[in-house]
């Protein structure tokens, strides 16, 4: 799924090492029995940040980004996170839609930030209730 959602694909590797981590957070959200999307995150010193959230193309617009966007926040909250950042693509409105409509707000921008193709990433942030 992570080669048919985007450009610039993780390694397994890279998988591996962060869900290897006490930092690493994954979740996986099953369609019946295929795997609709999923959500990696990470919590360092009371920071997250969502690394990687992707929904199977056949399964957007159903809801799916949104309940993942959400669990991943929860499970960043109870990892003691006070705020949560993200880089987005600058072109990905459909992405920057859906992570505005939770609630993050622009930070700042990443020039170059995405290789394949070459774009600039803008950078959300989300305030936590107990951190706000």
């Amino acid at each position: 799924m992570e080669r048919r959602c985007f450009s610039d694909p993780w390694s397994a590797a890279a998988f591996e090492e962060l869900l290897g981590s006490p930092l690493g957070i994954g979740l996986v959200a099953e369609r019946g029995p295929a795997v609709g999307g999923y959500l990696v995150a990470r919590a360092v010193a009371g920071e997250g940040e969502i690394l990687n959230l992707a929904v199977a193309p056949e399964m957007r617009r159903r809801g799916l980004g949104s309940a993942l966007l959400a669990a991943g926040v929860t499970a960043l909250e109870v990892a003691g996170v006070r705020e949560v950042f993200l880089e987005v693509r600058e072109q990905n409105r459909a992405a920057q839609q859906l992570y505005l409509g939770r609630g993050f707000r622009p930070v700042g921008l990443r020039a170059r930030y995405y290789r394949n193709p070459v774009e600039d990433a803008i950078v959300l942030r989300l305030a936590l209730p107990r951190g706000a």
